[in-house]
């Protein structure tokens, strides 16, 4: 906790929250800019002296920090710390916090809306509507593409938090099999816990649901990919790089597995030339990181946001990452 009596807070990007932000109930300073450059982070909080930074994707580094001496606090808006540099700011004494559990309806949400429109083959069957092929079919339905089923099939989850956890509830109610490839052990009834390959090679569904680090970057690539089943769906609603882009591109197009829905880039914005951005195939969908976005998920996450920097300035910080 800083001994200021007048707390200086800057947003550097308040245009990523849709959502009310209240005013911290403490003395204070607000700046807030609807969005910053990296190259302008400096000046931006050097100029406020700022001893509080609110940040969602601009990235604080250590030579970021080596020249803001007055900051304290960085309350990231997120879940995600990977824009920080934890290992410098536990050097300087700067307490870092970040949102948590905000997402749990939202993102499973999306995650299932994903699953439903390739196994119902939504997008298909709406390309065929619009090409006019139903208008012209000779029965009162229009066949071509195989739906399936969520009931009976099996969902493997790798990471089980709880975002994890909420996808699995759904699941069980849609009568899916859920198994879990997680570091720590799974108790939960009706959720076996298995094996990495087991995981890969037995999922009718993969979903992903783990942070991005060292361990984790490119955790499905080309090799893991063709040991899938070829009927499987792969869906990311977590973190773009744990996807090695080109190689699933390759693998739709050849057919490796049956569909992937992702909602994560390795680069976001996108680049013209990632290789899934402009991938035009029935079996493949790509929404522009939207799954945490609900309305009311926004909201919970600003209500947090400026939970935790009120806890930090009354000395007892929560949700700290370091």
């Amino acid at each position: 906790m800083s001994n200021n009596d007048n707390h200086r807070i800057v947003f550097l990007d308040r245009d990523s929250l849709i959502a009310n932000v209240r005013q911290p109930s403490f003395p204070h300073e607000w700046t807030e800019y609807p969005a910053t450059k990296a190259a302008d982070a400096v000046a931006r909080l050097r100029d406020a002296r700022a001893t509080i930074a609110i940040t969602n994707k601009v990235p604080l580094r250590a030579d970021t920090l080596d020249q803001l001496p007055e900051l304290k606090m960085i309350a990231v808006s997120a879940t995600g710390t990977d824009i920080i540099d934890l290992a410098a700011c536990r050097a300087r004494g700067i307490v870092v916090s970040n949102i948590r559990n905000y997402a749990v309806h939202t993102l499973p949400e999306h995650t299932f809306a994903l699953m439903l429109a390739l196994r119902r083959q939504l997008v298909a069957y709406r390309a065929d509507i619009e090409a006019g092929l139903w208008q012209k079919a000779e029965q009162f339905c229009l066949f071509g593409h195989p739906v399936q089923d969520l009931a009976g099939s099996r969902l493997g989850l790798a990471g089980y938090g709880a975002l994890g956890k909420s996808v699995a509830a759904i699941a069980r109610a849609f009568g899916m099999e859920v198994v879990v490839f997680n570091r720590s052990p799974v108790t939960d009834e009706g959720v076996a816990q298995v094996s990495w390959d087991e995981l890969l090679e037995t999922s009718d569904v993969l979903s992903l649901h783990l942070p991005l680090n060292d361990q984790t970057r490119n955790l499905i690539g080309a090799a893991e990919l063709v040991r899938m089943k070829r009927s499987a769906l792969l869906i990311n609603t977590a973190r773009g790089g744990l996807v090695d882009e080109q190689a699933l591109a390759d693998a739709l197009r050849a057919g490796v597995i049956g569909g992937a829905g992702v909602d994560v880039l390795t680069q976001e914005p996108p680049p013209a030339d990632n290789p899934l951005l402009n991938l035009r195939l029935p079996n493949f969908i790509l929404t522009p990181h939207s799954a945490w976005a609900s309305t009311q998920a926004m909201q919970v996450l600003a209500d947090q946001l400026i939970d935790n920097v009120e806890a930090w300035v009354a000395g007892a910080p929560r949700q700290v990452v370091a």
